[in-house]
């Protein structure tokens, strides 16, 4: 369903969502890192804190977003996001008692269903300008995810992927970021 937004709640909520991406861009990339650096030889305690702080991380962006966004249209599906990646928190908790294999097939459930939700978000933000950059990394999450619950079964299954997912979801938060700043200043 696509729902039109008028242009006086979009100017004060752009500034908002802007910042907010900055930081979920800022936030992907430290994670990505230590991802990286922790878990090449197994998850770990260290590894263990970052694929739940992850998803915990959505929810108070989701939150944040929701705040920002009153009156400026719809915010049914980020309460769904929030909803989905609290589910993922206690998932993603929950397997990596069990290790990489499980944290990768919760982490692909969980990337498949926010990619829809996001792709629903994006298409009824479009008008606001800045959201195909969102709009492209939904359907990137979908597949994302089809590939994490495949690659839970290989031989030596890691982290890394996830991690180079996440620092590709940050340069799309990065991407709308700076098309909210153009769109901004083309008013």
């Amino acid at each position: 369903m696509v729902t039109t937004v008028d242009t006086p709640a979009i100017g004060g909520f752009a500034p908002a969502l802007r910042r907010l991406y900055f930081v979920r861009f800022a936030f992907a990339i430290v994670w990505a890192v230590l991802v990286f650096v922790t878990t090449k030889s197994g998850l770990g305690a260290v590894g263990v804190v970052l694929v739940v702080v992850y998803p915990l991380f959505d929810v108070g962006a989701a939150v944040v977003d929701a705040r920002s966004a009153k009156g400026a249209g719809p915010v049914r599906g980020l309460y769904v996001n929030m909803a989905i990646s609290l589910l993922a928190t206690i998932g993603v908790g929950i397997a990596a008692t069990s290790g990489i294999p499980a944290v990768l097939r919760v982490w692909g459930a969980w990337a498949i269903v926010a990619g829809l939700v996001q792709l629903i978000v994006g298409v009824a933000r479009r008008r606001m300008g800045g959201q195909w950059p969102m709009i492209l990394s939904g359907g990137i999450s979908v597949l994302a995810g089809a590939n994490f619950v495949i690659s839970a079964s290989a031989a030596d299954p890691a982290l890394s992927g996830v991690a180079g997912y996440a620092v590709l979801g940050g340069i799309f938060f990065l991407v709308s970021a700076i098309r909210l700043s153009r769109a901004a200043k083309g008013n």
